[in-house]
């Protein structure tokens, strides 16, 4: 009798191609490097890319040439700019309970999830500038930023409750106190004092920042492999258990104060003092 074959794991070719649009990503010796980005620009916010990165996650976790992850954006925002309209046009477009299930809290709880449960490998977030939804580089394992990188969590001050991440990535690093009064007044926390609490790891100057990602990448290489993986795993796990603690309850109270608010994303109000 024959046995079954083995499963095919995701070939990088192929979701490279699937994600284009989203992520520009290369690879070397092991390395992935994935940078946001809209038309080879600074990228856009949209449901279609919060969607995208989730899925994304779970795809480079699943193939197992993937052997660290770096995580940055392009140009001199991490993320900074929204379209509003795309959006509304969705909503429009497609029934309501789909909207609120599938891009609000099926998308929210992955596009966080995801990144800490199925990404087994070292991760380097290389945070390039000032930008919201900065949890995603703040959960990787090492974290470095330009010097001009700030952050925030304005969800409160722009009408929503703050629950798809920022704000439990906030409380973990900083402490509650510190994320709480962040949160209220929508203040930011300049690169220096994310330095100096913990926030990131190292400040980079903007020309040398992927060149220091792939220089930490590199050296974690060195390693054995089984060891780079497992120690990904013990570095992983304070996430996982937080994740598991807190997470759906974040993502939870956030949508049923949107079903009852029905706030709007005002990108401009969120990002109103990024030099751009």
């Amino acid at each position: 009798m024959e046995l079954a074959k083995f499963v095919s794991r995701p070939n990088f070719e192929e979701y490279k191609e699937q994600f284009k649009d989203n992520f520009i990503m290369e690879r070397k010796n092991g390395v992935i490097m994935l940078r946001m980005h809209t038309n080879n620009g600074p990228i856009v916010w949209t449901h279609q890319a919060h969607t995208a990165m989730g899925q994304a996650w779970h795809v480079i976790g699943n193939d197992p040439e993937n052997e660290v992850m770096i995580l940055t954006s392009t140009g001199s925002f991490w993320i900074a700019k929204g379209d509003q309209a795309n959006d509304e046009a969705l909503h429009e477009m497609q029934d309501p309970d789909v909207v609120s299930y599938e891009y609000y809290f099926y998308d929210s709880n992955k596009l966080v999830a995801n990144l800490i449960n199925d990404i087994d490998i070292p991760t380097i977030g290389a945070i390039n500038g000032p930008g919201f939804h900065t949890e995603m580089g703040l959960l990787c394992d090492i974290t470095i930023c330009t010097e001009d990188t700030v952050f925030n969590d304005r969800h409160f001050t722009s009408g929503w409750v703050p629950g798809d991440g920022q704000f439990m990535v906030f409380q973990k690093l900083i402490g509650d106190k510190r994320a709480a009064y962040y949160l209220y007044t929508g203040k930011n926390i300049d690169a220096e004092t994310a330095l100096e609490w913990g926030l990131v790891n190292e400040i980079v100057p903007r020309e040398k920042l992927l060149d220091r990602a792939w220089e930490l990448a590199e050296s974690i290489m060195a390693q054995h492999r089984v060891n780079r993986r497992v120690t990904a795993q013990l570095v992983k796990r304070p996430w996982k258990r937080r994740l598991t603690d807190d997470f759906d309850l974040h993502i939870a109270d956030e949508f049923y104060a949107l079903e009852v608010t029905k706030p709007t994303h005002d990108f401009d109000k969120i990002t109103k003092d990024f030099k751009k």
